[in-house]
């Protein structure tokens, strides 16, 4: 049995995605700076992208800008927040995605500005009285943190950051590539003055990314060139992959709560499961309440077999990760579990489940481990 459950790596393009980006392919080679028909049908195609993911995040189509990826969005969001907006201090979280840690390296020593880290606790959930503490300093701050984790699935709540945030008149950035689409993100309610998604995390492609940047910070653009995206994000844009991002968010927002109850009903299987075998696993990341239900984080025992599980569940056709798969292929010690102070005596693996999955794959999914711890 083939068994695919690593989709917080990346996920299978629906049907529907796939075909639209085909058609473009093949009936629209214009370049979207063009003033020619075919050049005017390529910018059509993208503009009426960006209106409905602006329509689905509650924003305004100036506000959505489409980039390769969400480690561009991030990258430029942070770099420019700072160079362009006076920004000092920057308070984040020790289990943000790597491309986010990256930035702040970076950025801290380009700039004068300080990084400010907050705690988490055992499931990887940040304090929101010490953010309160922390903002009450007469800096200009941004706040970034990012809406579920990648590797345990904890959310935080997006709504109570932002209200904290608006209340020290401090800026938020919010990575939300885990979960743009699974969960309803209403821009015109919940207040982020910056916001990045990535294609493939949505059932869309590779190498297409947007971000949100509230209309009241101006920013100016990151990568230079003949001034594309409203001379925010230069560079002749991906068509296809922008009207794929679009259709994948579309189907997404559409069957958000049959994607989210299979998934959850998946996650609730697995579990009972394990249980049922009595296997010695245990759960990093939240479990009750603020988490991604995709996103399964196991602790098992370590043992010869399972300092290679993955290899070894790879053998038996199940795809997952040891944590992200965000490092290049290379397998570490994560920083995320790291941060929550996870056992050293045992090893992680993480189950990341899609529509796609069955009860039949959990179940052989269990059997497995089962061989193997």
């Amino acid at each position: 049995m083939k068994v695919y459950l690593d989709n917080a790596a990346t996920t299978p393009m629906q049907p529907q995605v796939l075909d639209l980006m085909t058609k473009v392919m093949r009936e629209t080679h214009g370049n979207p700076s063009s003033i020619h028909q075919a050049g005017r049908k390529a910018r059509t195609i993208i503009e009426d992208a960006r209106k409905r993911v602006a329509g689905h995040l509650k924003a305004s189509t100036g506000e959505i800008f489409f980039t390769s990826s969400a480690t561009e969005s991030n990258n430029m969001i942070i770099h420019c927040s700072v160079r362009d907006l006076a920004v000092k201090r920057i308070i984040s979280s020790p289990t943000e995605h790597p491309c986010v840690l990256n930035s702040l390296k970076s950025v801290a020593s380009l700039f004068d500005v300080e990084i400010d880290f907050l705690k988490v606790d055992g499931r990887g959930n940040i304090n929101l009285e010490e953010l309160d503490q922390k903002l009450h300093k007469d800096t200009k701050t941004l706040v970034s943190l990012m809406h579920g984790n990648n590797e345990i699935g904890t959310m935080i709540d997006l709504q109570a950051v932002s209200d904290m945030c608006v209340k020290h008149d401090a800026l938020l950035h919010t990575d939300a590539v885990q979960s743009v689409g699974k969960y309803p993100i209403d821009l015109s309610k919940t207040k982020v003055n910056f916001l990045s998604a990535s294609g493939h995390k949505i059932y869309g492609p590779k190498g297409i990314g947007m971000m949100y940047i509230n209309n009241d910070n101006n920013i100016e653009a990151y990568i230079q060139g003949g001034g594309q995206e409203r001379k925010m994000r230069s560079g002749t844009e991906n068509v296809y992959g922008i009207a794929g991002f679009a259709e994948a968010l579309d189907w997404l927002v559409e069957n958000r709560e049959m994607h989210l109850n299979k998934v959850e009903s998946l996650r609730r299987h697995f579990k009972g499961k394990v249980a049922e075998k009595g296997l010695d696993i245990h759960y990093n990341g939240n479990q009750d309440k603020n988490y991604l239900s995709n996103i399964l984080s196991l602790c098992i025992p370590k043992s010869e077999k399972s300092d290679l599980i993955v290899f070894n569940l790879d053998i038996h056709g199940i795809c997952a990760s040891a944590g992200s798969a965000c490092s290049s292929g290379v397998e570490h010690d994560s920083h995320v579990l790291a941060a929550i102070d996870a056992p050293q005596d045992r090893k992680t693996l993480r189950l990341s489940i899609s529509h796609h999955n069955t009860e039949e794959e959990m179940d052989y999914v269990a059997e497995k481990l089962a061989t193997l711890i």
